[in-house]
């Protein structure tokens, strides 16, 4: 499933960097991710990069984008396509 930043973000800005999709983005209070872009790190990484560098661990699962890991892998191979 897609991850999630929740409201304990304190805008360090050390996520959006790591992220191998650009799925990071700068929202209108908090850091924010695009559930469409991110694969968990999926085909890039063992780990999803944000959660392994994230200072005060709000980085989670998003519930409302569920996906299992073989769709995750769709859709790292949908967007490496795209990006090609």
């Amino acid at each position: 499933m897609a991850l999630k930043i929740t409201e304990e973000c304190i805008n360090c800005d050390v996520c959006a960097p790591v992220c191998p999709n650009e799925a990071i983005y700068q929202g209108e209070m908090i850091f924010e991710i695009k559930p469409s872009a991110c694969t968990e790190c999926v085909g890039h990484f063992a780990e999803p990069q944000c959660v392994a560098i994230c200072p005060v661990n709000c980085i989670i699962l998003d519930p409302e984008h569920a996906e299992t890991p073989a769709q995750l892998q769709e859709k790292y191979r949908r967007l490496v396509k795209k990006n090609d």
